[in-house]
């Protein structure tokens, strides 16, 4: 765990207990601010429903080439 001041934090756009990046470069040390995005697991329910719009665009793009 790393501390660091509350200006610094802001100048950088971290919240309190924000994650972040720790990369080594030449210089030193670079942190940068980590997004994090929430995952969705699919059921089985929900991939058929996806491999049904598949196949109903893939019909629909043979129409259109057809044209």
């Amino acid at each position: 765990m790393v501390t660091l001041p509350a200006k610094l934090r802001e100048a950088v756009g971290l919240w309190p207990d924000g994650q972040v990046i720790a990369e080594t470069t030449p210089e030193g040390l670079l942190l940068r601010p980590a997004i994090t995005l929430p995952v969705e697991i699919y059921d089985a329910d929900r991939i058929r429903e996806f491999d049904a719009a598949e196949a109903e665009l893939a019909k629909v793009l043979v129409k259109k080439r057809a044209r």
